[in-house]
């Protein structure tokens, strides 16, 4: 990275301590000043809790297979800015990011003056996005809200389809105290005739996107009854699964993500995928489309097997919930005997509950610092994980990678590495200065492929 796009990127994160500001004004202020870019092309928007990445991504990947020109626009980045915007799969290059920066600058700086509060990092994240598609002629984006969906700045779309992953209670201070305030800001996305496809959701989020859709005429698609996903078997690959839909049959197909809840996440998105066909009046996301896009979907970070002898897993859970999947993973895994754990956690998360849900399958933990203020120390993390009955020790990131990754071959199992995504986002950026194995290169210590049940 060169020093100019440093300094522009500095300026940018520097936009970070505006706070977060919830509304459309400003962001169609400046998406005006540089000629409307989020009307160049058709879009699939995505708001929900939980599975909003992944979604994205199986979608973004199937649609490329079509031949189409695709985007992919995420948050938030684990290593570099970049990772937020792609186009065909590929980031966003440093000299075109800088090159975007540079041309919006004055439109940037004209909106600060004239609409009586600075634009947001999120809201110039958006645009830049937003732009970089236009220049690239982009002709169907993926777009992943950064918070709630009514105000937020990835609302400024008219979308082929709206989609809803799993509700939970989250962001209270901006979207609400309850479950019906949340759901009804992330119904926010919905639009007047345009279709919604919804995952599985408790009962009062349902509710309030029913309200939502029959308020604005939208047909409301629910996911698990369109389609249906049985697992077959698990593998370190990913895991083999059978797809049909109302409309069709997709026979066996290799989903390239780990973990039971990545079936729900595949069947919204291919859900969704489908009404996009019908919105468009064709079928432009073919079965064979849907089922190599399911296999090459790459989701960093979410159980990314990192090395094969040991096992080497990394996951940015980092509440209860996340905790819960990473416990299943084990098992789904066939990982014999308790695993090794390197985690660090922020001080606004609940860690007696995330050490809770993995106390049956951890034995062995490393508490590492986080590279950020908000971080609970390490003597705080290891406090929390020997009161789960682990055997914990303070580390550097380093170290315990070193020390992990030797007793997990000792002990003939697993590593894995939780607890932040600023954890994910370190290990990422370092793993390949670390010099150990690649997933994939070697045969896995410890790990079967086992054939499973329906999921």
């Amino acid at each position: 990275m060169n020093t100019e796009l440093r300094k522009q990127l500095e300026e940018l994160y520097g936009r970070q301590n505006f706070g977060i500001k919830m509304g459309l004004e400003v962001v169609l202020e400046l998406l005006d000043r540089i000629g409307r870019p989020h009307l160049s092309f058709a879009a699939i928007h995505v708001a929900g809790t939980n599975g909003k990445g992944s979604v994205c991504a199986i979608m973004e990947s199937a649609l490329r297979q079509t031949g189409a020109r695709t985007g992919l626009y995420t948050s938030p980045h684990l290593v570099r800015f970049n990772e937020r915007i792609r186009v065909d799969g590929v980031e966003i290059s440093d000299a075109e990011l800088g090159e975007l920066f540079a041309d919006m600058r004055p439109a940037i700086e004209r909106t600060d003056s004239d609409s009586g509060r600075k634009a947001t990092f999120f809201e110039c994240a958006t645009a830049i996005a937003f732009e970089h598609f236009r220049r690239k002629g982009v002709r169907i984006a993926v777009l992943e809200t950064g918070m709630g969906g009514r105000l937020d700045a990835t609302n400024v779309v008219e979308p082929a389809v709206s989609v809803i992953t799993p509700i939970s209670i989250e962001h209270t201070r901006y979207l609400g105290p309850d479950m019906r305030s949340i759901a009804r800001e992330k119904a926010g996305i919905i639009k007047k005739g345009r279709p919604v496809v919804t995952a599985d959701q408790p009962d009062e989020a349902f509710d309030e996107i029913r309200k939502a859709a029959a308020e604005r005429g939208s047909p409301l698609v629910s996911a698990t009854e369109k389609v249906s996903v049985a697992r077959v078997s698990v593998d370190p690959d990913g895991q083999k699964v059978r797809l049909r839909s109302e409309e069709r049959d997709y026979g066996m197909l290799h989903l390239a993500l780990h973990g039971r809840h990545q079936l729900g996440n595949l069947a919204t998105a291919v859900a969704a995928l489908e009404v996009f066909n019908s919105v468009v009046g064709r079928d432009v996301v073919t079965p064979d489309a849907v089922r190599a896009g399911a296999a090459l979907t790459v989701w960093p970070a979410r159980l990314q097997v990192l090395n094969r002898n040991p096992m080497v897993v990394l996951d940015g859970a980092h509440n209860p919930g996340g905790a819960r999947t990473l416990a299943e993973a084990v098992k789904d895994f066939g990982i014999r005997g308790r695993v090794g754990l390197i985690i660090g956690m922020c001080e606004d998360k609940d860690i007696s509950g995330f050490c809770g849900a993995l106390a049956r399958v951890v034995r062995r933990a490393w508490a590492v610092p986080l590279r950020t203020e908000r971080g609970l120390p390490p003597s705080a993390v290891a406090r929390a994980c020997r009161d789960a009955g682990w055997d914990a020790t303070e580390a550097s990131l380093d170290e315990a990678v070193a020390k992990g990754i030797e007793w997990a071959a000792a002990e003939r199992t697993a590593l894995f590495m939780a607890g932040s995504l600023y954890l994910a986002g370190e290990v990422l950026e370092k793993w390949p200065k670390w010099g150990f194995g690649v997933a994939g290169k070697e045969p896995v210590s410890g790990l079967t492929s086992r054939t499973q049940e329906s999921g």
